[in-house]
């Protein structure tokens, strides 16, 4: 039985600083890692997905030049050169994570974790063997993967995941997206952008359903108008080879044929090999790691990291995690999750960005608000470069009026949300932004005039 100090099981986003964190501290330190360092973000998610993104929004614009008076020739896309791109960037965010791990020499032990005790260790070495290890801490950053749906014949149909999707060398004829939510609406758009005919299979009655319903209503829209197919309250029930998916809708059963079948239905712990019972680590129905606001586990010296205890899976999450155990371990505070705020992005064109409440959490909360609501064809900004759709929004509490959330779909909508809660974060009041010089013509103007259009003053 080897001895370290730590041992972190995965190497994510949070993972990888806290093990610099931990060596600075002078703590013996392992990282275990069955796959790739850098976790679902640099080598399957964020990175990947957002250097194709990227291809595809130059894709959409080439073929939009005569709008802008700029005439080309027929656009082509180059599937091979597209993730040949990605897989380049991807290779250096990696080789950077790994280099950075190395020079503070950390023990990168490359194989599978499980637990045989409390705060004991197997590891399966990817190439053979095994490491019995134990640590006084141990910390759980291993992440999810794509959930596979209990769809009848799917075992019998190739399928794709967010993963292997970005791995194709050829644009999909006709790609079937099962599943509404910020994954499958990233990736419907972003191929149809490619040339492929695409079909959404929403199983809910609107896209998004972590949204507000004119939220989810634009985004449906603006999918529609870039020529996406969208079955909402559709449900799989069936599939054969070929890929015909039977789907019902409203009672009635429809064939829904295409040529690829992408899985974007949700995400489930890599927690099944880790055995956490085994550690005394307690998990939920679905295998997520329990966790209370300080990240500690059911098991003394048992702590998580990431996507793999539940709640919000970003990137940003996972790294304020490492800060809040950093804290917590090594520099004497208190910090905790606890009233956290959670802001995210999703890279639809536009983008889609959300911080605090949704209007509806809003409602349901008790307390009385306001809600300031503009479409994007009201800012300058937009009508100038010819992208004005979406719509902006920002829930304000009557009382105190200070804004408590905030929903930007609309160009570089990420950017212009982050402004609000920068003012959340301040505790400002909405009119110091109504009322604030900002430079034009910039779309962060547009808070000028966003709470010019309360709901309750129209």
């Amino acid at each position: 039985m080897e001895e370290f100090d730590a041992i972190i099981i995965g190497s994510g986003q949070g993972g990888n600083p806290l093990a610099e964190a931990l060596i600075a501290a002078g703590k013996k330190t392992a990282m275990i890692e069955r796959q790739d360092v850098g976790g679902t973000c640099i080598n399957r998610g964020c990175t990947p997905t957002k250097t194709m993104v990227a291809s595809a929004r130059v894709a959409w614009l080439a073929r939009r030049g005569a709008d802008y008076g700029v005439h080309t020739g027929p656009v082509t896309v180059d599937m091979g050169r597209v993730r040949e791109r990605k897989r380049a960037i991807v290779s250096s965010f990696r080789e950077s994570r790994e280099k950075r791990l190395e020079k503070v020499k950390a023990d990168l032990i490359r194989g599978e974790a499980s637990f045989t005790g409390p705060r004991q260790l197997r590891v399966a070495l990817k190439g053979g063997g095994e490491r019995l290890l134990r640590a006084d801490q141990i910390f759980i950053d291993t992440g999810t993967h794509s959930a596979k749906p209990a769809i009848a014949g799917l075992d019998a149909v190739p399928h794709l995941d967010n993963d292997s999707i970005m791995e194709l060398d050829r644009v999909p004829e006709h790609l079937l997206v099962l599943g509404g939510g910020y994954i499958g609406v990233e990736f419907s758009q972003m191929f149809r952008r490619f040339g492929s005919q695409v079909t959404v299979i929403q199983a809910g009655p609107q896209l998004l359903r972590e949204e507000d319903e004119d939220v989810a209503a634009e985004v449906l829209k603006i999918l529609r108008e870039d020529g996406i197919d969208v079955l909402l309250n559709a449900r799989a029930q069936e599939v054969k080879p070929g890929i015909a998916l039977k789907v019902a809708i409203e009672g009635k059963t429809q064939t829904v044929e295409g040529s690829h079948l992408l899985l974007a239905t949700g995400r489930v712990p890599n927690t099944g090999a880790l055995k956490p019972a085994a550690g005394g680590v307690e998990t939920d129905e679905r295998g997520f790691i329990r966790a209370n606001e300080r990240l500690e586990t059911s098991a003394p010296g048992v702590y998580v990291i990431g996507d793999v205890k539940g709640g919000p899976a970003f990137t940003h999450i996972s790294y304020d995690d490492y800060r809040i155990l950093k804290a917590n371990l090594l520099d004497g505070g208190n910090r905790t999750t606890r009233d956290r705020m959670v802001p995210y992005t999703v890279f639809m064109d536009p983008q889609l960005g959300r911080v605090g409440m949704t209007e509806a959490e809003a409602k349901k909360s008790g307390r009385k608000i306001r809600v300031a609501r503009m479409p994007m064809t009201s800012v300058a900004r937009a009508l100038e470069v010819d992208e004005t759709r979406g719509l902006m929004k920002a829930i304000v509490d009557a009382e105190t009026e200070e804004i408590v959330g905030a929903t930007v779909l609309g160009l570089e909508g990420g950017e212009v949300m982050s402004v609000l809660q920068m003012a959340m974060m301040g505790h400002l009041k909405w009119s110091v932004l109504h009322d604030a010089v900002l430079a034009h013509p910039t779309l962060a103007e547009s808070l000028n005039n966003l709470f010019l259009h309360f709901d309750d003053e129209k």
